[in-house]
This record gives structure tokens, C-alpha cells and sequence, in this order.
């Protein structure tokens, strides 16, 4: 059988050295390969017709990829001998590159920004242009973010929709590898008062909420019977309420869109507002699902 492996987007950036170390830490785990890709991108301007460089190629660009994959790879056989390791410099444009490179991958790992980020910007462009285009999870590093010393649960935000099932059975999966609970999420937001019918009872739509999560999580709890469980059943806004549960987690996951999202968006208000503003590292579970547990 076949053991996809690992995409790393690197170029030598802090966010991209934190990817490196997750998924060396994700490799220990499932003894999955990794595989380092650089995306060598030329400057351009529109032209009249199509656009074009800014400038001819350094020649030396190409070689001084290749040597810091190198020196990457160097660094993952320190730690993990037996790994199998591949590194590839491309030619074009990051996100294209990474996206491409997704057919093959059992998820991507990316920093929050790379060496072409704006400081201002709390999430590069190409984390966020990956997240709602490949075709495998895509797990999101923020450098530098302070970490609980020992986190003890994995996230995972719950809609009912398509994709929320996807994200519980990976979040499922990286609890059970990494001996951790799981904290499930699920929000609702009361109408107005002044919308309320007469007998409308908060306290008995949140005993619904709660039941529904319960039902979705039956198969999955028979497949992981180890994973402990805490479900979490929130009057509020589902990304602001994820982004704040995130801070106390090991990884927060969530699918790429929900209830609501229009089919033509890729990536959701939720998962958007956590990869901009959650505090650990955070999955984005668009394909290549876990089987549905029977």
C-alpha cells in the first residue's frame, strides 16, 4: 500500500521552519514521507498582450533553492533516519505549485506567511489560496504563536454539513495518533428577542444542538473508543467562539465550508476566521476524507 506523503511548502521563512517542524512531528507519528517543495516565482508585470518578467532569472536562484532543501532534508534525516524525503523546486507561482502538488499529498503544511509576506498581513496569500484549493487537508502553522505547554485536546468545530463530517473523522484521527481528547464545537446563534415566538426556549434548542452533535458522533466514537470526548454546545458566533477555544489547543480543524456557504465559495467565513485568527495550528479538511465508520 501506498503511504502519501507529507507536502511541505518551505522557503526558508520562520512560518515555513514551523511547518517543517509539524510535520517532521506528524512523520514520527505515521511514518509517512516528506516532501519539500520550493515554488521559484519571477516578478511580473501586465504587458500589452501577456504579462512578462520584470527581470531575467538569476541563474543562481535555482541552485540556492535546491542547496536550502538540501539543508531542510539534512535536518529531517537528524531526527528521522528512516524517513524517506524528496525535495523539488518548481517553476510558477506558489499556490499554484502547492495546489498541484496536493494530487499526491496526504496533506499539506504550510507557514501563515513566507518570505514574500507583508507584515501587516496576518496571513499570507498563499496559505489562504491554498487552504480553499487543494485537494488534501491543509494544515496552516502560525510562527512564533505561544503555545500551551500540554495541550491535552485537539479542536473541532461541527455543523452537520458534508464538511464538518469530513473534519471530525481527521480531528478523530490526529487525537487518537497523538493520545489526546477531543473538544467538539458546535454554535447557534438565538434570534433577536424581538423575532422569538412566544414559546421559543433557548434552553431546549441547546439540548437539540447538543443531541445532534451526539447522533453525528456515534460512529466515530466506536471507532476511536480510546479518544475522550467533550462536546461543547455555544450561543455564539462559530469563528470568533473556535478562534477563542483555540488558544488552549494542540490543533484546530474545521472543514472549508458549512451551512450557509454559497457553493461558489471555497472557503468559508469559519475556516477563514480561524486561519486568521486562531492560536495554534489550524486544519483545513476539504478531501481525501476518512472512511465513515459503519
Amino acid at each position: 500500500m501506498t503511504v502519501l506523503p507529507i507536502v511541505v511548502g518551505y522557503d526558508g521563512s520562520a512560518g515555513s521552519e514551523a511547518a517543517l517542524d509539524w510535520a517532521i512531528d506528524e512523520s514520527a507519528r505515521t511514518g509517512a514521507p516528506v516532501w519539500l517543495v520550493y515554488a521559484l516565482e519571477l516578478p511580473t508585470v501586465p504587458g500589452p498582450v501577456a504579462a512578462r518578467p520584470t527581470y531575467w532569472p538569476d541563474p543562481s536562484a535555482r541552485p540556492a533553492a535546491e542547496r536550502m532543501l538540501a539543508g531542510a532534508a539534512a535536518r529531517i534525516g537528524e531526527v528521522l533516519p528512516e524517513t524517506v524525503v524528496r525535495s523539488t523546486v518548481y517553476d510558477g507561482p506558489p499556490s499554484v505549485v502547492l495546489r498541484d502538488c496536493s494530487h499526491e499529498a496526504a496533506m499539506l503544511v504550510v507557514g501563515h506567511r513566507g518570505t514574500g509576506g507583508v507584515p501587516e498581513l496576518l496571513v499570507g496569500s498563499t496559505a489562504v489560496t491554498v487552504s480553499a484549493h487543494t485537494h488534501c487537508p491543509v494544515v496552516i502553522i502560525r510562527a512564533g504563536e505561544p503555545r500551551p505547554d500540554h495541550p491535552r485536546q485537539v479542536l473541532v468545530g461541527v455543523d452537520g454539513s458534508p464538511c464538518s463530517t469530513l473534519a471530525l473523522g481527521f480531528a478523530f484521527e490526529q487525537a487518537a495518533a497523538r493520545g489526546l481528547g477531543l473538544r467538539v464545537v458546535r454554535t447557534w446563534v438565538p434570534p433577536a428577542s424581538t423575532w422569538q415566538l412566544p414559546a421559543f426556549d433557548l434552553t431546549a434548542v441547546a439540548a437539540d444542538e447538543k443531541r445532534a452533535v451526539q447522533e453525528q458522533l456515534a460512529g466515530w466514537r466506536e471507532k476511536y473508543p480510546a479518544v475522550p470526548v467533550e462536546v461543547a454546545v455555544l450561543t455564539e458566533s462559530p469563528g470568533p467562539a473556535l478562534a477563542a477555544a483555540s488558544r488552549t489547543a494542540a490543533l484546530a480543524v474545521v472543514g472549508s465550508r458549512g451551512h450557509g456557504g454559497f457553493v461558489g465559495l471555497l472557503l468559508g467565513s469559519v475556516s477563514q476566521h480561524l486561519v486568521h485568527h486562531g492560536h495554534c495550528p489550524v486544519a483545513i479538511v476539504r478531501e481525501r476524507p476518512s472512511p465513515t465508520p459503519a
